[in-house]
């Protein structure tokens, strides 16, 4: 009867959730690596240049259910979405002041910004795995200064996973300062960040102006609140829109797509630097972990960090998402955090 009994509680608390297939195709063509799991699609590497994107992202991701959790707009607009900071694409990694250069802003479609931007450029694939129980992407890029000289090389591993309620990406980022030292400035904008779909964003009770490091103010409306759910809940119990600034070993989002109850948990790692992260996540749907602007995030509170990486150094930043089909308790997230 014991062992009935724990059989029970371990299936229904996930512990022995089958993992499913996770199959990765490269569309070299297309400029995209496709990611599917079970045969479904998930997500997908795009990397179309700088014509395009300024940076590589994974777009767009789905839940097990096969709902977006990200926005369409700008690449493949949908009914009902906000249409404001379009260099906000999918789930991605930069930062807003590298060696004075802006990579958070830089969009073809972004107006009135005076830089100087930088660009990360998707330089090659250096693995590419398959398997039945995960699958692995490993590539190479470079951020690139205005006059096009590389200022970093970027190795990205990217680990993706999935059972039938579950899908997870953990991003393992390496950056190396190349032929000089590269400082990261306090700034609010940065650093991992998901675009969320209009179902997750929080309701909008009065239209918004956001000001980036540069002052340039962008306008954020007030919108139709017909099936806007999102709700944000950080590790340390603080709640809503109340959770920017804040620091926090995870936090989880909450909300429902289409009748489909979904959380959208982003993990911290103990390795990382400025752990636990400060986070930089908004209620229109900017979703962010800002882990290098101590003073910003904090309105001052705290000492400037300005984290410099010396030539020929690396640092590595460690992320996992957990998008679930259902509800996710407090204590399980906690106990992923390693």
């Amino acid at each position: 009867m014991k062992k009935l009994t724990l059989y029970f509680l371990l299936m229904t608390t996930g512990v022995m959730a089958q993992k499913q297939r996770v199959q990765l195709v490269n569309n070299e063509a297309q400029k995209r690596v496709e990611v599917t799991v079970d045969g479904k699609p998930f997500t997908a590497y795009i990397y179309p240049g700088p014509d395009v994107l300024k940076k590589p992202v994974l777009y767009p991701i789905r839940t097990a259910g096969g709902n977006f959790i990200t926005r369409g707009w700008p690449m493949d607009p949908r009914p009902g979405e906000r249409v404001d900071h379009p260099h906000h694409v999918g789930m991605w990694l930069n930062y807003g002041d590298v060696n004075g250069h802006d990579f958070w802003n830089n969009s073809n479609d972004v107006k009135g910004h005076g830089g100087p931007f930088g660009t990360i450029v998707h330089t090659g694939i250096k693995s590419l795995k398959s398997g039945g129980d995960q699958g692995e992407l490993a590539i190479m890029a470079d951020w690139l200064d205005k006059d096009g000289k590389p200022m970093l090389q970027e190795t990205t591993t990217f680990i993706f996973s999935g059972t039938p309620k579950e899908r997870s990406i953990e991003r393992i980022t390496t950056l190396k300062a190349l032929n000089k030292d590269v400082t990261f400035k306090d700034n609010k904008e940065g650093m991992v960040a998901i675009r969320l779909a209009r179902q997750l964003e929080h309701p909008s009770n009065k239209p918004e102006v956001f000001t980036d490091a540069s002052g340039v103010a962008t306008k954020v409306a007030q919108m139709d609140n017909s099936g806007v759910t999102g709700k944000y809940k950080s590790s340390e119990g603080v709640e809503g829109e109340k959770v920017w600034g804040t620091r926090a070993k995870w936090m989880n989002l909450t909300g429902v797509i289409n009748g489909e109850n979904v959380s959208v948990a982003i993990l911290d790692n103990p390795k990382n630097v400025g752990y636990p992260t400060y986070w930089h996540s908004r209620g229109y749907g900017l979703y962010a972990a800002n882990p290098l602007a101590p003073s910003i995030m904090s309105e001052g509170k705290d000492k400037p960090m300005n984290y410099t990486l010396p030539a020929g150094k690396s640092v590595t930043f460690r992320y996992r998402v957990l998008i679930t089909s259902g509800a996710v308790s407090d204590e399980s997230l906690s106990q992923k955090i390693n």
